[in-house]
Parts: C-alpha cells; structure tokens; sequence
C-alpha cells in the first residue's frame, strides 16, 4: 500500500496576491485556478517534481484571517527543497524574499531562513548527499 501527501490547504489574504508571490517571485507553477461561484476559486501552485501541490485558500472568517502569517505558531513550518542551493538562493533574493538568516551549513546541508508575504517562515534547503 502507497500512502502520500498531495496536497494542503494555505490559508492566504487574496488570491491573486498570492498567484503573484507564488509564481512571480518564488517560481512556482499555476496549476489550477477556476472560478468556484461566489468569489471562491480553486486555485492551486506546486514548486515542481512530485512534491505536495498548495491549495491557496482564502481566509474566511476572523479564525481564519487571524491564522494568515502564523500558520505554524511562529516556527518554520514549510521546507522547500532544491537541488541548486546558491542559484534558488540568489533569485530569491532579487526578487525581494526577505531571508531571516545568512545560509548555513548544518550536518544535513545548506539550509536557510525565509518569510513569506504573510509572515510564515520557510526553510530553503539542498540536502547533502549521504
């Protein structure tokens, strides 16, 4: 039996701020984005390969819109892989990611800090090869 994850929900403020932060400036794929009726829409973003696709969700609600930027209680809580740290690294940076740490070498890789648009951090991360 296979078992994995494909997909979650990311609670955002609007949705096309953030198609736009998604794709733009992180280089994420536009996978889907229909109009659901009653201005919902199903939008999803994916950072390619066979990794876990993002359903952009906006925020309904004072729970939910409370919940934008914390999503994992102030902790990173999102991890993106790459096979070319210095190069994903490098354009993040020109297009105007706001890293909260220099990259660092840890027993594992290269790893760095970044928040996104909403306040939730992210580890940009190029695992070492065993």
């Amino acid at each position: 039996m296979t078992i994995k994850l494909t997909q979650f929900a990311y609670l955002v403020d609007e949705y096309d701020r953030a198609i736009d932060y998604f794709t733009n400036i992180l280089g994420f794929a536009l996978v889907s984005d229909e109009d659901m009726g009653g201005g919902k829409r199903w939008v999803v973003v994916a950072a390619g390969g066979d990794g876990a696709k993002i359903l952009l969700a906006k925020a309904k609600g004072n729970r939910q819109n409370d919940t934008i930027g914390d999503q994992f209680g102030g902790r990173v809580g999102l991890f993106l892989e790459t096979d070319n740290f210095e190069e994903t690294y490098s354009r993040f940076k020109r297009n105007g990611v706001k890293f909260t740490e220099e990259p660092r070498r840890e027993p594992y890789g290269i790893v760095a800090v970044f928040e996104d648009i909403y306040g939730n951090f992210w580890d940009l991360i190029h695992y070492a090869k065993n």
